[in-house]
């Protein structure tokens, strides 16, 4: 018999974020607000918020991209309003959140919760952090993503703790007119007015699946039900659904010993699981709405759920592979005149991609730092060290796999210099800095696996060969101590030929299917 399915996608969500704590609030509008309370729902959808005298509002976990430790403000807007309460900067220091969300890469918002000392702020951030990035929450059935809704609409209360009506509307507004809406909670007891407002235990997610029914019937299943059983009855029998369940629903590629057919008994459980007329289920006949229910569960979900976050064999060489890349990573728009970010790495990385483009080019002014930007296309740059500092922060969020950074180097050798230690040092134990024992870097070896290189970072870049490379390392290291900038030493390969023993630069690049 088939067996009855449960998608198990919730994450572990801690006691003391579903009990909430005060936080003051602020975001990048200078919008102060204290003594918030802040809590998380039992199923990790939303942060909510609420202080006197205020609506309430939700953050969606889905659109977080990443929770970080926020520094202490500088717009003295900000600062005095902290004064006013009774706080400065000393009282702020390791007590803000930061939580950077958006519907995209580039168009983030970030907002600022401050908690009463860094132990709360700390705890809070761990527990955040275990509740985003949940890839299977976004995955949920239809019935899970209208609870999603309804408990959407009753956090957005208004002053006086209510649910109020111009708020469904907002919500069912495309392509309906206000006046059908009206109607529909009017014929279910609820209040209608534009200007009304609903107790939040008067509206329970039954009630709300209710209106949702009226306004926005599932016509599709409706004409379904009808075909099943000949539109004789307002009911099917137990046959009716098990013919239906073997002969549409069930994929038949599927092995029968692992995946059996349905039969009366599977049948009987899911009209007792999903049919709400007491009648008819004691009769073992299910309703349209019961019908609409099972198909709008977990157990109707067209793929094997629980198999969403199993990837393909990972111990093939690491150049048998697609790697998810990007390109000119640093640009938040246009490829001439564009602005360059350090937050997108961090966005980037945090999506899932495994290779990002660093294009480095030598920097001006008196520090002579290393910069990132569009090379002689008129975009702003970058400091190479941030973005090394960023990628660092971000790399293994939300994957273990190997990143490679894809260097495009235009910069000179004591920049070069620079960018090495930037990437020793920062880096640390991450970058991997010499050949894995089994697998030497010699012709016709074969790469390590994604699996051999979890939580490693590698560079991809022009090489010179060995005994060339430290010849000229140490040479270089000799006019650094003796103070001297100008010196014909490579550090990570440039293109100059003259620089090599027999004239020719040899080129070592990393092989990967992009």
């Amino acid at each position: 018999m088939t067996k009855s399915y449960e998608f198990n996608w919730q994450k572990h969500l801690p006691e003391f974020m579903q009990d909430g704590a005060s936080f003051d609030r602020f975001d990048e509008d200078y919008i102060f607000e204290p003594n918030c309370q802040m809590t998380v729902d039992e199923f990790g959808f939303f942060i909510c918020w609420k202080s006197e005298g205020k609506e309430g509002q939700v953050l969606e976990c889905s659109l977080i991209n990443s929770i970080r430790v926020g520094a202490v403000p500088k717009d003295p807007k900000i600062l005095s309003s902290f004064e006013a309460i009774g706080k400065t900067e000393a009282d702020l220091d390791g007590c803000i959140i930061c939580i950077c969300s958006g519907t995209d890469l580039v168009n983030l918002n970030f907002m600022f919760m401050v908690a009463e000392n860094p132990d709360t702020a700390r705890k809070w951030i761990e527990g955040l952090r275990s509740v985003i990035h949940n890839f299977k929450a976004n995955n949920v059935c239809p019935m899970t993503c209208l609870k999603k809704h309804w408990m959407r609409m009753c956090f957005l209360t208004n002053v006086n703790g209510k649910i109020p009506v111009r708020g469904i509307t907002r919500t069912f507004a495309s392509g309906k007119t206000e006046k059908g809406i009206f109607q529909a909670l009017k014929d279910l007891g609820l209040p209608s007015g534009k200007n009304d407002e609903i107790e939040p235990s008067d509206f329970t997610f039954d009630i709300f699946y209710a209106l949702t029914q009226k306004i926005c019937p599932r016509t599709d299943i409706e004409e379904l039900f009808k075909k099943i059983n000949g539109n004789k009855t307002d009911y099917l029998t137990v046959d009716q659904l098990v013919s239906f369940l073997n002969e549409n629903q069930r994929d038949p590629r599927l092995n029968e010993i692992l995946f059996p057919f349905y039969d009366h008994k599977r049948a009987t459980q899911i009209i007792e699981k999903y049919e709400r007329d007491e009648e008819l289920k004691k009769k073992g006949y299910m309703s349209s709405d019961g019908f609409c229910r099972y198909l709008m569960s977990d157990e109707n979900a067209p793929v094997f759920l629980d198999r969403l976050e199993l990837y393909q064999e990972m111990d093939h060489p690491l150049a048998h592979y697609f790697i998810s890349s990007s390109h000119n990573t640093y640009l938040t728009g246009r490829q001439f005149g564009g602005k360059s970010s350090v937050e997108m790495y961090r966005q980037v990385l945090l999506s899932g991609c495994r290779c990002v483009e660093l294009d480095c080019w030598d920097g001006k002014g008196e520090d002579q730092e290393p910069i990132i930007t569009h090379g002689k296309a008129m975009c702003t740059d970058i400091l190479f060290k941030d973005v090394i500092q960023a990628i660092k922060d971000t790399a293994f969020v939300t994957s273990d796999y190997p990143v490679i950074l894809s260097f495009e180097n235009h910069c000179s050798k004591p920049q070069q210099y620079k960018m090495a230690k930037y990437c020793e040092e920062i880096f640390g134990e991450f970058l991997l800095k010499q050949p894995l024992e089994n697998y030497p870097v010699e012709s016709g070896r074969p790469l390590p696996s994604p699996n051999d290189l979890k939580r490693k970072i590698l560079i991809k870049n022009k090489r010179l060969k060995p005994e060339v490379e430290q010849k000229q390392l140490e040479a270089f290291k000799k006019h650094m101590e003796a103070g001297e900038t100008n010196t014909p030493a490579i550090i990570m390969g440039e293109e100059n030929e003259e620089d090599t023993e027999n004239g020719v630069l040899e080129k070592r690049r990393l092989r990967i299917r992009i």
